[in-house]
């Protein structure tokens, strides 16, 4: 029995001294935070490892419930989440935020993952007064999308300052897309260095 503690404690990606970390993070979660995860059985390079991040996360707290759909069989949930790629990860509350991770959530991506579940439990963002009444003033949809890689420090706050405006507005979608997971986008983008910042496919800047 102990053998076999050991190997599944050796195969989980989250290490030891991580997950002692986050053990502790999580025990002051306020509210439910739902982890919608979009998936499928075959041709998809990176969904195995991302539905095993997402599951050991899952695992920290009652509070935390992933949920797994399928790509190619679940249409009515990718219509509703609007998902055109996988692996693909909505963090959600008590209603849809627009907070949504496009490849695995690893190296400093991972830390948005846990950033943005701690936001979500708490239903409010750690933004400016004066940042949140623009927000609230928004007229039109908007959509941003943050080109990241797992080893760019500069990432994480682009990723967690365009996910807490999705918070606090309705018209605002929010996107991390892995540069590593979609090459094409990368081509499409022009994305030569990360951040970039694509925000309704008509307007980019890097950094």
């Amino acid at each position: 029995m102990a053998e076999k503690e050991g190997k599944e404690k050796e195969k989980r990606i989250i290490k030891e001294k991580e997950r002692e970390k986050l053990e502790n993070i999580f025990q002051e979660l306020e509210n439910p935070v739902n982890i919608i995860f979009f998936t499928q059985e075959n041709e998809c390079l990176f969904c195995r490892e991302t539905h095993q991040i997402l599951t050991e996360v899952s695992e920290f707290s009652e509070k935390i419930r992933l949920t797994v759909h399928d790509f190619q069989e679940d249409p009515k949930e990718v219509s509703e989440y609007n998902i055109d790629k996988i692996p693909a990860t909505v963090i959600t509350g008590e209603k849809n935020y627009g907070i949504r991770f496009f490849g695995v959530p690893s190296g400093y991506e991972f830390t948005s993952l846990i950033t943005d579940i701690i936001t979500v439990s708490q239903r409010k963002s750690i933004l400016q007064p004066e940042t949140k009444e623009k927000l609230a003033a928004l007229k039109r949809d908007v959509h941003i999308q943050v080109f990241t890689t797992p080893t760019c420090p500069y990432c994480l706050q682009a990723v967690q300052t365009a996910h807490q405006f999705a918070l606090e507005s309705d018209a605002i979608i929010s996107d991390m897309v892995g540069s590593v997971e979609f090459p094409h986008l990368v081509h499409k983008y022009d994305v030569f260095g990360v951040p970039k910042i694509i925000i309704n496919e008509t307007h980019s800047f890097e950094g």
